[in-house]
């Protein structure tokens, strides 16, 4: 029986881990979560092996100090951009005489739904059910028990080039671990942050981490769209390193010392002496000219969120506003700049650890940390998948006891 999983965010500049024990009752209870360097990975892809099992084993190696069997129950995000989405719908007829939708009609409507032609090198990572069709009225949540001759399903289907990840998992399991799970970064960020009301209203989450930006999209609680770019806050660093004429290393420092998001709130008389970050820079700059370099390049990305806005005709149509998350959020100002860019509300998101056992209140101020968003979420929806298999194992036993009581005396 499973009694530790583990949410394990790879990064292109760092890997995010999280490990929780499973309680009897399927709750969590984080006992760690730490954060250590990656490599061997660009923009969410593997572009050397060698490096990224490496980088993992390292972190697999901490994991196995806390529990052996947790490395067997890794959730593992997966960042790249080369993940497509697009709605299948699956319809079937009624099976039973007296028109009862029962769970074979809605499994046989899923499983219609998910069976979509992609090229052999495409495979599905996520078949999402977004709402169910009784004899053409539609918006239901649950068919079940409910009456009529035809039912159909519409499922939001996210797919992955396999290559990628294959890589991905190989250094995985090369590192001595085992991926119990797969899921779409942007996705597991939205389920640590977003709240069922903000769902409901019409959200979107922006997902910023060092090599890549994701995005999900959520109206009347369900996921309208997700999308992933190959740029990240490592391009506000490359910038700078370019701008400054400083090592990557002392660029972003700079960045994360002295950066801002918005530049007409940050004084011309700011300055930053080069030399005092690393010995080897010279001169002079003022923070002003650091935060206009931030500033063009954070626009840049939400003028990428802009347009996936407009593709689904969301663009500026979002009660629930933006909400931002990854390692990117904590750039001062930056919910100001999503905002003006944006035409939303905009907040900075916090992972919701309020359902879950915390070890003591220093790993809970951890937690609470837009950058841990992705690993937390991974946990949670590896946490939801082992609930549903114990709940349906629950049900299968119920069955059959059932079934014996009729046939025993």
């Amino acid at each position: 029986m499973t009694n530790h999983i583990v949410g394990l965010d790879v990064g292109s500049s760092s890997i995010k881990c999280v490990v929780a024990e499973v309680k009897r009752d399927n709750k969590l209870a984080i006992t760690h979560a730490f954060k250590m360097p990656s490599g061997g990975l660009r923009k969410g892809i593997v572009d050397d092996i060698g490096e990224a099992t490496y980088a993992i084993s390292n972190v697999l190696g901490e994991v196995r100090k806390i529990s052996k069997n947790a490395t067997k129950n890794i959730y593992l995000s997966v960042g790249c951009a080369d993940a497509r989405v697009q709605i299948s719908r699956g319809s079937v007829a009624v099976s039973r005489a007296d028109n009862e939708i029962d769970q074979n009609d809605i499994s046989r409507a899923v499983e219609g739904s998910r069976a979509i032609p992609l090229p052999p090198n495409r495979l599905v990572l996520h078949a999402i059910t977004r709402e169910f069709v009784v004899d053409g009225i539609g918006d239901i949540r649950d068919p079940s028990g409910m009456l009529g001759n035809r039912l159909e399903v519409s499922s939001l289907i996210v797919d992955a080039f396999v290559p990628t990840i294959k890589n991905l998992t190989k250094c995985i399991e090369t590192a001595g671990g085992g991926v119990a799970g797969l899921i779409l970064s942007p996705l597991a960020s939205a389920r640590s942050i977003l709240s069922k009301s903000q769902k409901e209203l019409g959200v979107i989450l922006v997902e910023i981490g060092f090599g890549r930006t994701g995005l999900s999209v959520y109206e009347e609680n369900k996921l309208l769209h997700t999308a992933i770019f190959p740029v990240g806050s490592g391009n506000i660093t490359n910038d700078l390193a370019i701008g400054l004429k400083t090592a990557i290393a002392t660029a972003e420092t700079v960045k994360l010392s002295f950066g801002a998001a918005i530049a007409k709130e940050v004084s011309r008389r700011d300055v930053i002496e080069l030399s005092k970050i690393d010995p080897k820079a010279r001169g002079v700059v003022t923070r002003k000219f650091v935060s206009e370099i931030i500033e063009v390049r954070l626009a840049e990305i939400f003028d990428f969120v802009n347009n996936e806005l407009k593709r689904i005709g969301r663009h500026a149509k979002l009660p629930g506003g933006v909400v931002i998350a990854g390692g990117g959020a904590k750039l001062p100002g930056i919910a100001e700049l999503a905002r003006q860019e944006l035409r939303l509300s905009s907040q900075i998101g916090i992972p919701d650890i309020s359902g879950l056992e915390i070890l003591n209140s220093e790993l809970a101020l951890q937690l609470e940390d837009p950058e841990y968003a992705c690993a937390l979420g991974l946990l949670m929806w590896g946490g939801d998948k082992l609930s549903e298999s114990r709940n349906a194992s629950n049900s299968m036993k119920g069955f059959f006891k059932n079934l014996l009581d009729n046939f025993l005396p």
